[in-house]
């Protein structure tokens, strides 16, 4: 299997049992500029408690070791995204600035 293909079937799984509001390719995928050694950084945001973010990106990794693949999972929340998206030194510029969206309800 291709690793695209890998990426889009972890979106999907990541969309049936998190039921997120979306799901984000970004980093050196979304720019096309994949090497081999090259990890998938995934942006998931979820309608979650702030609180509750590290605890939900334990069970996506979790879900997601099936895939061997490198990846970096970032949980963010809808207000996470509204606060921190133009702020240039977080993860979240760059992923909504440059990412792909894979999932979206």
């Amino acid at each position: 299997m291709v690793l695209v293909e890998i990426i889009e079937l972890m979106a999907r799984d990541i969309a049936s049992k998190f039921n997120p509001l979306k799901v984000i390719v970004f980093g050196s995928w979304a720019r096309g500029e994949a090497g081999p050694d090259s990890d998938v950084d995934l942006l998931v945001i979820l309608n979650c408690a702030r609180d509750k973010k590290r605890d939900m990106q334990v069970a996506i990794r979790k879900e997601l070791r099936k895939f061997k693949v490198p990846k970096d999972i970032v949980v963010a929340t809808p207000e996470d995204i509204e606060d921190y998206k133009d702020a240039w030194w977080t993860v979240y510029h760059p992923a909504m600035q440059e990412g792909k969206v894979l999932y979206e309800q």
